[in-house]
């Protein structure tokens, strides 16, 4: 009996690595936990000796489940904001510096932005779009998660507005943006149906003109 007292043991990390799976906010830390379950699932078979089954868990049910999970992370973990290729907006990887962040008015929302994801375990990435038409468009078919325009004017500083479309990053993000910085919830259907209006509108113009000339 005393001699399967580490059986017992190496058993007993089952439950309580699935309740430490479970309990775990961070998915990347989840997924280490994820390979730990897997590992102690695989040694249990392989004690009690069903080999076959302990080889299927380790490339099946660790390696492969581990690897897939990872890739889903990371993409799915990121949020995606769009902006017009002349926008001076500084670089994501210098928000840290207080120079920059004196001299660039960008920076306090783009710090504040990477802070609210952080807590979600996101990342920030910032696309470039030639014009304000693909940049639009970029949003309605869903390329990107979030759009960024500067409304400039003489009577007031410069302002941003943030138009998303993802529910959930407008209730992440809702009061976590400084006063320079306007949040939008946009729906991607009325967005869409507002572009088709808009794209037929010019369609006619361009039409009636030329029958004119």
């Amino acid at each position: 009996m005393t001699e399967e007292w580490y059986v017992v043991a190496i058993v007993a990390l089952l439950p309580l690595t699935a309740a430490m799976l479970v309990t775990q906010a961070n998915p990347y830390h989840a997924l280490v936990i994820r390979g730990i379950l897997g590992a102690v699932a695989a040694l249990v078979y392989a004690l009690f000796g069903a080999a076959d089954v302990a080889l299927t868990e380790a490339l099946v049910g660790t390696m492969l489940s581990i690897t897939l999970y990872a890739i889903a992370v990371r993409s799915s973990m990121l949020m995606r904001v769009g902006i017009l290729a002349g926008e001076t907006i500084p670089d994501s990887t210098d928000l840290d510096s207080k120079d920059e962040e004196a001299s660039h008015p960008a920076t306090p929302i783009l710090s504040a932005l990477k802070r609210s994801l952080n807590k979600h375990y996101m990342r920030l990435e910032l696309v470039t779009y030639p014009d304000d038409l693909a940049l639009q468009t970029a949003l309605t078919t869903k390329d990107v998660h979030t759009i960024w325009r500067t409304a400039e004017s003489e009577a007031t500083p410069t302002t941003y507005q943030l138009q998303t479309r993802v529910r959930r990053l407008y209730e992440i993000l809702q009061g976590e943006l400084p006063h320079t910085a306007e949040l939008v919830y946009v729906n991607p259907a009325d967005a869409s149906v507002s572009e088709t209006a808009s794209n037929k509108s010019t369609n006619i113009d361009r039409s009636d003109s030329a029958e004119a000339h």
